[in-house]
């Protein structure tokens, strides 16, 4: 089931915010990890049930790929797949709940 990938305004926000707190301390390993965030997300599209489902919200459709320490979590549809939020593993979910829901 290939589909096309779409990011949500804030899961680019989250990358943006998570290569800006890295960079404090090292320029060149927040390339990487906002590089390495970008490329499995677009791998997304080939597969994008490989993903588990996110146990906290338990539904079929939400799934998440881990990259490093953080949380791709992403919504699958039937033509798409969209990129609802990047978030440190030690991160709360709730406010990605309440985005998923804002997504159907």
């Amino acid at each position: 089931m290939a589909c096309w990938l779409e990011w949500s305004p804030e899961a680019i926000e989250d990358i943006e915010s998570i290569a800006t707190y890295i960079e404090r301390d090292s320029p060149w390993f927040s390339q990487i990890v906002a590089s390495k965030i970008v490329s499995t997300a677009e791998s997304i599209p080939l597969n994008p049930e490989m993903g588990r489902v996110v146990p906290e919200i338990g539904r079929k459709n939400i799934r998440e790929r881990f990259v490093y320490s953080y949380r791709v979590i992403y919504q699958i549809e039937p033509e798409r797949a969209l990129v609802v939020a990047v978030i440190h593993g030690s991160r709360l979910l709730q406010p990605v709940i309440r985005r998923v829901e804002g997504n159907i």
